[in-house]
């Protein structure tokens, strides 16, 4: 009795996991966000990397399905709210990655570690506010389960003058 109470327990979270990835899905619809199919890799690395449980995203840039992306520097060419944006679009790029890596977004169990560049004069020191953009739309899909150590640092530029790049490292089922 006790072994089928925990299969069945085990079932039903497992069922309650993958229906919380459909929500996922819904939840980045519903902010008007959507995923697209992601980019090859532009040199001799892959954009993901599954060891384990794990899975490492390469760094992704600030550029949306369409190509277009946000360029420029933060502190001269661009204000907070527009990198806070950049990196906004530059997660939907990195969880169309990982959706194409896992085939559905209800494998997330956590997201573990986001290391966000900045493309920043010497003097900006709002790196955070703008990886924030990453940081708040994770938690916001995920809840607990988005809340992660994170880095965020200004870079002299970044591939292409794009505004953000950001890396992930994912922890799946």
């Amino acid at each position: 009795m006790k072994k089928a109470f925990t299969v069945l327990t085990l079932v039903l979270l497992t069922f309650l996991n993958r229906s919380n990835g459909q929500a996922v899905e819904q939840k980045l619809t519903s902010m008007g966000l959507a995923l697209f199919p992601p980019t090859k890799a532009m040199a001799n690395y892959v954009k993901a990397v599954r060891t384990g449980n794990l899975v490492f995203l390469a760094g992704h840039v600030s550029s949306r399905a369409d190509g277009s992306g946000i360029t420029g520097k933060l502190g001269k060419d661009l204000t907070v709210e527009q990198g806070y944006e950049a990196a906004r679009i530059t997660t939907v790029s990195l969880l169309s990655t990982l959706k194409a890596e896992l085939g559905n977004l209800d494998r997330v169990r956590r997201i573990v570690k986001v290391t966000g560049f900045v493309n920043s004069t010497p003097d900006f020191g709002d790196q955070p506010k703008v990886v924030n953009g990453c940081s708040d739309l994770l938690v916001a899909l995920f809840g607990e389960k988005g809340k992660h150590a994170r880095s965020a640092v200004g870079m002299a530029a970044l591939p292409s003058n794009y505004a953000v790049e950001i890396e992930l490292v994912v922890e799946v089922e």
